[in-house]
């Protein structure tokens, strides 16, 4: 298991369907909604805490 950057979810990185590659690396989703934020501003992401920093929810999952 590892951790959507931007909700905080656990998922399987063997079975999820939604992830992305940035700058050689592969991240994983829990939905759609969190792999567009991601890769949006990935940077804003990435060493962040696992948690999102604003109140809303993407993917209703949080």
């Amino acid at each position: 298991m590892v951790k959507d950057l931007v909700c905080g979810m656990d998922v399987d990185e063997k079975t999820v369907k939604h992830k992305t590659i940035y700058q050689g690396k592969t991240y994983y989703f829990c939905a759609s909604g969190c792999k567009i934020s991601f890769e949006e501003d990935p940077e804003k992401y990435i060493g962040a805490s696992s948690k999102k920093s604003d109140s809303s929810c993407c993917c209703g999952h949080c």
